[in-house]
């Protein structure tokens, strides 16, 4: 069973774990020794504090973090490496109205129009005519009955096992309902309010004192790193060298995006994309060996890299809903379908041609199960890497890697095991329909499909222009991607991905006459191969992603005063999505041991009216009490009327669903 700490405890053993931060160089005197080849421990222990203010929503982040890194030549050529990590935010007691157990409270859902039905029905004495209802507010059973319906029809849910309290409207923090589907979100810890808990692959369930304290947990994430390593020599200029354990594998040449570098997951949700992926990769338990062939006639140095990581399955973290970093407002969505699934709900302009809030019982919509891979020789993951430099100086890369997606897919259920809320029964039962097998159906299971890929890498200088170039591409097979075109409403397609980089130090002399400043440049690129997107009489149909897209980054940096100052800024844009993210800050380095950075980002939205897309009210799983064109609509159908949600996250990207999250933060780096 796992152990719930609280932060007193958490605190201690922090403390315990990292007391590093009072050792010397005598440490090497004080554990013991590994053989007569063997070397003092060396510790370098460092303390950090990041606070970050966001617009509208007041403090975002005050995480303490300590972190001790050790080395240690073993005997016998063995070296050990470890780092630990543990951290301690406080913002979820400075901001518990935000972020804690006082998080959110009673909502209010969009119901744009009645379409003719009865004037001013009421449901518990709240007119359903209104611009808005409350949770719990919408069409339910009574007025089921009243306009025909079945009496046993299963509209309705208990309001005291779902109440309208600890909620926000899903997708509030990016974006208005403006007539599409919206329902209501718990957005307080787990151990506050457990509706909608799940585990998602590490995030999704977590308490009070396991979001504080992330580290602290049963996977034991505060050893970030530890393993063991030694090259063998094989005789000739060649060498067998192995690591084993804990640890990150980079295979990637580029920043930011991750097109070679997916055997680690990352955790989006310490500081969304705005940390170096060293800090947000989420170690492994790994086995790595190089076999290092030296110099040939054409190769200045070749060498075969095998890749085994033999771990328990980890997501990546995209961050709980009521937290501050959910990247593409995405672990809300999935929060507030499992609570849908589990208790029922009221969702926005859903009934009457997309315009009536509607109550839905329990089992009806939602996400009803979590399949994360068990722990198996066919669940590890395995890769290859072929990596050499030529005569003329060109380093490069050949990859190949079998893994399970670190992304979910959610696959439609298509009324197995769903109550059909029309009739109480399961599936289509009214004629001329009864029988049809039910698809279309807003109610899923979660999965992480296996992905193969294949690709490569390289840099070269280029002499002449002063600047280096790193690219990288991919080609991926099985990743699944979401499809309201398909009956199953997601499809698997085939995806090339490449980035390209290029790095030049520029003297730019109103910025120092004495410095180069670092100019450097991405452009990436993504395309879905198969890609299925059309016009219905609603709007469109198919697979939200772009079929192809381009993100670019830009980053300026200069180093003033000796290099103790160093400005910089930092640009991204996502082409399609037409938002753009731009990251200022001043790093200045105040001793050897002390540093301070103040920064921002901020984001702009050109793009908003192209992001929404079919949300599958339209995909009339029970006809006729469904359908749109009773004479023309099959079942399963989709005729395309859309909204912000859940799809247009995939269109907005994570600038685009993170533009109303502008941060300023000062960060204090203290070495010991």
């Amino acid at each position: 069973m796992e152990t719930k700490l609280n932060t007193g405890r958490c605190l201690t053993l922090i403390a315990a774990a990292l007391s590093a931060s009072f050792a010397t160089q005598a440490w090497g005197d004080d554990l013991p020794s590994m053989g007569e080849e063997s070397s003092p421990w060396q510790v370098d222990v460092t303390y950090e504090n990041h606070t970050a203010h966001r617009e509208h929503a007041g403090l975002a982040k005050f995480r303490n973090t300590m972190q001790a890194e050790f080395d240690k030549k073993a005997g016998n050529g063995w070296g050990i490496h470890g780092i630990l990590r543990g951290s301690w935010d406080g913002v979820y007691r400075m901001n518990s109205g935000e972020y804690g157990k006082d998080a959110g409270g009673a909502i209010a859902l969009e119901n744009v129009g009645w379409a003719g039905l009865p004037p001013a029905p009421t449901n518990a004495g709240t007119p359903l005519n209104l611009p808005y209802v409350p949770h719990g507010g919408g069409i339910n059973n009574a007025i089921g009955v009243a306009l025909g319906l079945p009496p046993t029809n299963a509209f309705g849910f208990d309001l005291t096992q779902n109440p309208n309290t600890g909620m926000r409207v899903l997708g509030d923090r990016w974006h208005a309902t403006e007539g599409g589907v919206a329902f209501g979100v718990p957005v307080r810890p787990c151990d506050v309010d457990s509706r909608g808990c799940r585990d998602f692959g590490g995030y999704g369930d977590k308490t009070l004192s396991e979001l504080e304290a992330p580290e602290f947990n049963k996977r034991l994430d505060f050893v970030r790193e530890l393993y063991v390593k030694k090259t063998f020599s094989l005789g000739d200029g060649k060498d067998l060298f192995l690591k084993l354990g804990k640890q990150q594998v980079v295979w990637g040449r580029t920043d930011l995006f991750r097109v070679l570098d997916v055997i680690n997951p990352v955790d989006y949700s310490r500081n969304n994309i705005y940390d170096e992926l060293s800090d947000i990769r989420i170690p492994m338990w790994i086995a790595q060996a190089e076999y290092r062939m030296g110099a040939s006639d054409s190769m200045q140095d070749r060498n075969i890299q095998i890749v085994w990581n033999f771990d328990q399955f980890r997501a990546n973290n995209l961050g709980q809903c009521g937290t501050p970093n959910v990247i593409l407002d995405a672990g809300c969505f999935f929060r507030g379908m499992a609570n849908l699934w589990d208790n029922g709900g009221t969702v926005s302009n859903f009934a009457a041609g997309g315009t009536v809030a509607t109550d839905f019982g329990p089992h009806q919509i939602g996400i009803r199960n979590v399949y994360l891979p068990d722990w198996s020789l066919s669940n590890t993951q395995l890769g290859a890497k072929f990596e050499g430099v030529t005569a003329g100086g060109l380093s490069f890369s050949l990859n190949a890697l079998t893994y399970r997606s670190q992304l979910p897919s959610l696959h439609s259920i298509n009324g197995n095991g769903t109550v059909n809320p029309f009739t109480g029964g399961n599936g289509n039962t009214t004629p001329p329909n009864a029988g049809t097998p039910v698809t279309g159906l807003i109610a899923f299971d979660m999965h992480f499909p296996r992905v193969n890929l294949i690709g490569g890498s390289m840099d070269f200088q280029l002499p002449a222009a002063g600047a280096a170039v790193r690219v990288e591409g991919a080609y991926t097979n099985g990743e699944e991607f979401a499809n309201t075109s398909r009956s199953e409403l997601y499809s698997k397609n085939d995806v090339f991905r490449a980035v390209i980089g290029i790095d030049r130090p520029t003297f730019i002399p109103f910025i120092s006459e004495t410095s180069a400043t670092l100019i450097s440049g991405q452009l990436f690129y993504q395309h879905i191969f198969d890609h299925e997107y059309h016009q219905a009489p609603l709007g469109s149909v198919g697979m939200p992603d772009w079929e192809d897209n381009f993100i670019g980054t830009l980053l300026i940096k200069g180093f003033l005063r000796n290099g103790t100052l160093s400005p910089q800024i930092i640009f991204a844009h996502d082409f399609q999505a037409q938002a753009t993210a731009m990251a200022p800050q001043v790093e200045w380095n105040v001793t050897n041991d002390l540093k301070v950075t103040l920064g921002a980002n901020y984001k702009l939205a050109e793009g908003r009216s192209r992001w929404k897309f079919d949300d599958c009210r339209s995909c009339n799983p029970y006809a006729p009490f469904t359908s749109y064109d009773p004479a023309n609509q099959a079942v399963g159908q989709s005729y395309g009327l859309g909204g912000m949600e859940p799809l247009g996250r995939f269109r907005a990207g994570p600038i685009g669903a993170a533009f109303k999250e502008n941060d300023i933060f000062v960060r204090v780096n203290y070495k010991f």
